[in-house]
């Protein structure tokens, strides 16, 4: 049922491109490629500009590898983030939809951050997932990665609903044994847009100046960026009219609960209490 529910980083790629043009942004890092849909947009974009695409994905979909290394401006690293992202430079705009956990997003962010301010490379960080259901839960492809005192108890099967902190067993959106949700939703160090909101937080309070626009569909982007560069008036202007959208938030509930109905029906909880939406 996946071709039911868009899904992709790649569907805001209009928004994205815009906002890299705005800001010059030639040197890119990509983390999470999944099938590539986004990393061929970025490619296309880049290419024509002497730009340059970094890739990290441990484990991408078959035939990516073989993309990247066919095309000349793409850089393909088959490493966790937390790895790669270290040994990278000169970077001027980084999109994160990797591993979508309190732990993970926070190191990255300040992993990015402290090599942008080493680099003289005002901050752009594009983050997928920052809306439900990862928003305020972590979700783990590979829980042995996050270490235990930083892991919340998690389920594989258990799915989560749009009304409730907690998991429910057999029903809602769930791993299927591909990936884990936290148990509950809430609270410390737990989700996507946590990681983010503490992020700029902890910036802000040591006197930094990051803006943060929040665009409410397709499970949520979040664009994080520095309110002192030279374009952040540009990107600023590109994301006012889509930030914290009412109407984009009312069609993204709509499309989920659609999407969880459907989900209801397959699983064979449907009921007259439990109609699919129209």
């Amino acid at each position: 049922m996946s071709e039911l529910l868009i899904h992709s980083m790649a569907e805001f790629s209009a928004t994205i491109l815009a906002c890299l043009t705005a800001a010059d942004a030639r040197d890119v890092a990509e983390i999470g490629a999944e099938f590539g849909g986004m990393s061929h947009r970025l490619a296309d974009h880049l290419a024509p500009i002497d730009g340059h695409l970094t890739s990290i994905d441990p484990s991408p979909a078959p035939g990516f590898a073989a993309w990247a290394a066919a095309t000349p401006c793409v850089r393909h690293i088959a490493q966790p983030s937390l790895d790669a992202v270290p040994g990278l430079a000169g970077i001027d705009a980084w999109l994160i939809d990797g591993d979508h956990n309190y732990h993970t997003v926070s190191r990255e962010l300040a992993e990015i951050d402290r090599i942008g301010r080493r680099d003289g490379r005002p901050l752009l960080a594009f983050l997928h997932d920052v809306g439900w259901p990862c928003a305020r839960r972590d979700m783990y492809y590979a829980p042995d990665r996050i270490p235990a005192e930083h892991r919340h108890p998690h389920s594989y099967t258990a799915g989560a609903l749009l009304d409730r902190d907690d998991l429910t067993p057999g029903r809602g959106f769930r791993g299927m044994g591909q990936f884990a949700f936290a148990l509950q939703a809430g609270g410390p160090r737990n989700g996507v847009l946590t990681a983010v909101e503490d992020f700029v937080a902890d910036a802000t309070t040591d006197g930094r100046a990051l803006a943060f626009a929040y665009l409410p569909a397709v499970f949520g982007l979040g664009v994080v960026f520095a309110a002192d560069a030279p374009w952040s008036e540009a990107v600023a202007a590109l994301l006012l009219p889509l930030h914290d959208n009412a109407l984009l938030a009312r069609i993204e509930e709509s499309r989920l609960r659609n999407y969880l109905a459907v989900i209801d029906w397959q699983d064979g909880h449907m009921t007259r209490d439990h109609p699919v939406a129209a």
